[in-house]
C-alpha cells in the first residue's frame, strides 16, 4: 500500500484490498477498496442486471501553485509532502451494475449532506428508515423505486466536509490543519447556539469549534429573543464551558427558552483547509471518468456525470461552480450536468478560515452568516447594490448544464425569486439555454415520501407533499440532455409579468378567520464584520413570493395532483408557536390546512374554500382529478408515466376506503 505522511495514522489497523494508483493527472493517488460485495442480494434492476456496493477510501493530493487549486483558502499554510504537495482522504461509496457492459455510462454522483446520502429516500421514495439504512443501503427495499439503478448509472458518493458525522454510515474527508510557521493559528470565532428549533430540547449547546481554552478572560456570551433584537451581555456566573467543546447555563437547573439565541464569541485554534472537500470531490469523480484500470473503481465506462445535491449539497454545486472546481487539473469538464433542489440562492460557508458549512441561513435562525451574495443566477446581471456584475456560471467552457428545483419554502427563506428576477426584484431575466429553473407549487424544504403531518414548534399541521415525483422526471430529463442532447422542459417559475410573482403583502391568500399568516420573506441580508455581524444601509434585494389562488395554492410552477386537485391548502412556510418566537417562520417547515368536508363545516368556520364534498360530489370524481392533472404534467415531461399511474392508484385507493 502506498505511505502517504500528512494523514499517516488516520488508517492504521486497517486492511485494504485491490489497492492499485489511477493516472497521476488525476490527483487520486490511490482508491483503496474496503469491500466489494453484492448489492440487494444480486437482484437484477431490468437491462442493468445485478449491482455491487464498492466501499473504500480515496487518497488524493494537490498542488497548492496550480491555478486550480489557488482558490482553497489556506491552502498555502496546509502541510507538505516529500513532493510539495498537500494531502486528504476521503470516503468512497459505490453503487454500480456487476456487468460493466451493461451499464449507462452515466455516473451520477450525489453530494452527501452533512456526511448522510439523501437520494434514495428524498428523491426515490424508500421508506423513512433508521440512518444506518439510508447511509448504508443494502436492500432493494432501501433503493425505492431504483429509477437510477433500472437506468442503469454508476451512483457514486464521496466525503466532502471535514466535522461531518461518520457514525451510522455517515461519510467525511480527513484534511490538514493549517499553521503559520509551524505554530497553530487562533483567531476568534462566533458561535450561534438555539435550543429545540432543529433538535430535542435536551440536546447540549455543542461548540462548532473546540475553544482553545475554558478560561472565559477571552470569550463573551450574549442573548437575544429573536435576530432583530438587541444582544444582552450573559453574565460569567450564569455559564460555563463543560470541556473544550460544551458551552452549559448555569446553574444546572437552567434550561435555555426555546428558540432563544445565545451568541459564543471565543478563540479557537487550529483551523483545518475545509476548500479542500471542493477539490476533492472534483479529483475522485475525475478519476472515476478515467479509463478502465486495476484502480478505477468505476471499470471506465464514465462517459457523462451528473451531479445531484439536495439542500446544503445543492449550495456546495453552486459554489463548486461559480468558485471554478468544474475544470479538474487536467483541464477537463467534470460535471456535465448537475440538479440541485431546495438550495436557494445560497452557497455554503465552506471556502474560508473556521469555515462553517453545516449553518443555513433562515429568517430567526443563522440569519448573518455568510450564506448569501451576488451572483445568485445563473444569468449574467449587474447588480446595483454592490455595484458589481456578475453570474453564477462561469462562461468558461467548464460550466455544467443546470437545472436549479425549489419549493415555496425556498422562496420564503431562501430568496429563490432571485434565481429568475433582478436584484432588486423589479424584472424577470431570461436564463441562458443552458440553465433551467423550476418551483415545486406548494412544496416545502423537508418534502419526501412518507411524511405525517405533525406540528413540532409550529403553529400549523407541517405540510406533507413529497417533489420527489417532479425531480424523478427531471432527473431523467437531465441525464438525457447530457447523454443525448435532449432539451428538458422549459422553466416553471413564477413571473413578474404575468402577477405570479409577488410581494408577501399581495399573495392573496384567502381571509380565514384566526389564521395567521407570515409578514415577510425572509431578508437577503449583506453584512461585513463576521464576528458582530450587522446588517448594512443602503439598496436592499428584494425576494418576492409565489402568488396563490383562491385556495392559497399556488399558481405558477410545477403543480403537482396533491396542488392541482387539492384535498387540502399546502404552502412552504409556517410559523413558529409558543414558547417559540411566536410569528416569525418556522425553519423550513410548510403548512397543510385541510379543506372542509362539507359545505356546512366550512360556512361554519368562515372558510372561503370550496369543501370536499362541493369539489368532488360523486366517489372517484378526486381520483379522476388526479388522473387529469397527473397526465398533463406526464405530457409536459414534468411526470414520469409509472409515477403517474402510482399516483391514481393511490387516489382511487383512498376513495376506496371508507
Amino acid at each position: 500500500m502506498r505511505k502517504v505522511s500528512a494523514l499517516s495514522g488516520v488508517l492504521s489497523g486497517a486492511l485494504f484490498v485491490g489497492i492499485a494508483a489511477p493516472p497521476a493527472w488525476a490527483r487520486v493517488t490511490a482508491f483503496e477498496i474496503q469491500s466489494v460485495e453484492p448489492f440487494a442480494d444480486g437482484m437484477s434492476f431490468g437491462e442493468a442486471g445485478a449491482y455491487e456496493r464498492v466501499v473504500g477510501v480515496a487518497r488524493g493530493e494537490l498542488d497548492p501553485a496550480d491555478p486550480r487549486n489557488a482558490g482553497i483558502v489556506d491552502i498555502a499554510l496546509a502541510p507538505r509532502n516529500a513532493a510539495g504537495r498537500v494531502e486528504y482522504r476521503t470516503d468512497v461509496f459505490l453503487l454500480r451494475p456487476k456487468d460493466p457492459a451493461r451499464a449507462s455510462g452515466t455516473l451520477l454522483y450525489e453530494v452527501v449532506n452533512r456526511g448522510r446520502k439523501f437520494l434514495f429516500n428524498w428523491v426515490l421514495d424508500a421508506p423513512a428508515q433508521a440512518a444506518q439504512a439510508v447511509n448504508d443501503p443494502k436492500s432493494a427495499g432501501d433503493a425505492g423505486t431504483a429509477l437510477v439503478l433500472r437506468r442503469g448509472d454508476t451512483v457514486v458518493w464521496s466525503g466532502w466536509e471535514a466535522e461531518a458525522l461518520r457514525q451510522q454510515g455517515g461519510m467525511a474527508i480527513d484534511v490538514p490543519v493549517a499553521t503559520r510557521n509551524g505554530a497553530p493559528i487562533v483567531e476568534t470565532v462566533r458561535d450561534e447556539l438555539v435550543s429545540a428549533t432543529r433538535g430535542p430540547p435536551e440536546a447540549p449547546f455543542f461548540l462548532t469549534f473546540k475553544a482553545q481554552t475554558t478560561d472565559k478572560a477571552g470569550a463573551r456570551l450574549t442573548v437575544r429573543r429573536r435576530e432583530a433584537d438587541t444582544p444582552r451581555t450573559v453574565p460569567d456566573g450564569a455559564w460555563t464551558f463543560a470541556g473544550p467543546g460544551e458551552l452549559r447555563l448555569l446553574p444546572a437547573s437552567v434550561k435555555p427558552e426555546p428558540g432563544t439565541l445565545y451568541t459564543l464569541t471565543y478563540p479557537a485554534a487550529n483551523p483545518k483547509v475545509l476548500g479542500i472537500g471542493f477539490s476533492a470531490t472534483r479529483d475522485v469523480v475525475a478519476a472515476l471518468r478515467g479509463p478502465a484500470s486495476a484502480g478505477n473503481p468505476a471499470g471506465g465506462v464514465i462517459r457523462h456525470a451528473v451531479a445531484l445535491g439536495i439542500s446544503q449539497s445543492g449550495r456546495f454545486l453552486r459554489d463548486f461552480v461559480h468558485q471554478g472546481f468544474n475544470q479538474d487539473e487536467a483541464g477537463a469538464r467534470v460535471f456535465d450536468g448537475m440538479l440541485l433542489h431546495i438550495s436557494g440562492i445560497g452557497g455554503v460557508y465552506l471556502n474560508a478560515r473556521f469555515g462553517q458549512p453545516s449553518r443555513t441561513n433562515t429568517q430567526h435562525e443563522d440569519h448573518l452568516y455568510p450564506e448569501n451574495a451576488f451572483p445568485f443566477s445563473a444569468a449574467a446581471q449587474h447588480d446595483p447594490v454592490t455595484g458589481r456584475t456578475g453570474a453564477l456560471l462561469r462562461g468558461d467552457g467548464f460550466d455544467p448544464l443546470l437545472m436549479e428545483v425549489n419549493t415555496s419554502t425556498e422562496y420564503w427563506q431562501k430568496g429563490a425569486s432571485l434565481l429568475t428576477t433582478d436584484p432588486l426584484g423589479r424584472a424577470d431575466v431570461a436564463l441562458p439555454e443552458t440553465a433551467r429553473a423550476y418551483l415545486v407549487a406548494g412544496g416545502f424544504h423537508y418534502g419526501r415520501a412518507g411524511l405525517t403531518s405533525t406540528r413540532g414548534p409550529c403553529l400549523h399541521p407541517r405540510n406533507v407533499l413529497s417533489p420527489a415525483p417532479a425531480l424523478r422526471a427531471l432527473l431523467v430529463a437531465l441525464e438525457d440532455w447530457v447523454a443525448h442532447g435532449t432539451a428538458p422542459p422549459p422553466s416553471r417559475v413564477p413571473r413578474l409579468a404575468d402577477g405570479t410573482l409577488v410581494p408577501a403583502a399581495e399573495m392573496g391568500f384567502p381571509y380565514m378567520p384566526g389564521l395567521r399568516l407570515p409578514d415577510a420573506p425572509n431578508a437577503v441580508v449583506r453584512f461585513s464584520n463576521a464576528l458582530d455581524p450587522r446588517p448594512e444601509s443602503g439598496p436592499q434585494y428584494r425576494p418576492l413570493v409565489p402568488q396563490v389562488d383562491g385556495d392559497g395554492n399556488e399558481v405558477a410552477g410545477i403543480r403537482l395532483p396533491d396542488v392541482a386537485a387539492p384535498r387540502a391548502t399546502l404552502t412552504g412556510w409556517n410559523l413558529y408557536a409558543e414558547p417559540f418566537p411566536a410569528g416569525e417562520l418556522c425553519d423550513r417547515e410548510g403548512s397543510r390546512l385541510p379543506l372542509a368536508e362539507t359545505r356546512a363545516e366550512r360556512e361554519a368556520k368562515g372558510d372561503p374554500r370550496p369543501s370536499l364534498a362541493e369539489r368532488y360530489p360523486a366517489r372517484g370524481d378526486h381520483a379522476a382529478a388526479v388522473a387529469r392533472a397527473a397526465d398533463g404534467l406526464v405530457a409536459e415531461r414534468l411526470l414520469l408515466r409509472e409515477d403517474a399511474e402510482r399516483l391514481v392508484a393511490a387516489a382511487r385507493a383512498a376513495e376506496e376506503r371508507p
